[in-house]
């Protein structure tokens, strides 16, 4: 099984494993394969799946600018900060230009993630989603969950000023 609770099979290209997508539009499909490849931590991978000029806004964090930059390093600290990282696909649909996936993303913190402290807090956040497409690349990556469900996870006491239980 793949870390999207999806079914593997051999790459037919024989480098390997690949979650087994089904029928699917071109954007469903480059959004589930990116999602993947961020859910195996590998970033470049993922960001490989976009155009050089692909925009990201991640609503929640406050990411928002050039998928290539801003959104390379919001990843990286992403898998950083959750070595067990998971996301699983709950749903997902799409249409030839953009495709919209609910997940819960789910993992153990092991190191500082965007201002809050490591506790190894457990996180499961329910998030959705939207990714577009032309051309056969992602051109755009926009993302939303509950900050205030992360922040309690993850044992923010404050919101107004991040602090940490003990």
């Amino acid at each position: 099984m793949s870390a999207l609770g999806r079914p593997e099979r051999e790459s037919p290209s024989g480098g390997g494993r690949e979650a087994t997508l089904g029928s699917s539009t071109t954007t469903r499909r480059l959004a589930l394969d990116f999602l993947q490849r961020l859910a195996d931590h590998d970033v470049a991978a993922a960001l490989a799946l976009a155009a050089p000029n692909a925009q990201v806004d991640i609503v929640p964090a406050g990411v928002k600018g050039a998928l290539a930059r801003e959104g390379k390093a919001y990843f990286e600290a992403l898998v950083h900060a959750f070595p067990d990282l998971r996301m699983r696909v709950r749903r997902a649909m799409g249409t030839d230009a953009v495709a919209v996936v609910e997940t819960t993303m789910d993992g153990t913190q092991a190191a500082d993630f965007v201002g809050i402290l490591n506790q190894e807090k457990y996180l499961d956040v329910d998030q959705c989603w939207m990714l577009w497409s032309s051309g056969g690349t992602i051109t755009r990556v926009r993302a939303y969950w509950c900050q205030n469900q992360l922040l309690r996870r993850l044992a923010v006491k404050r919101l107004d000023q991040i602090s940490i239980t003990g």
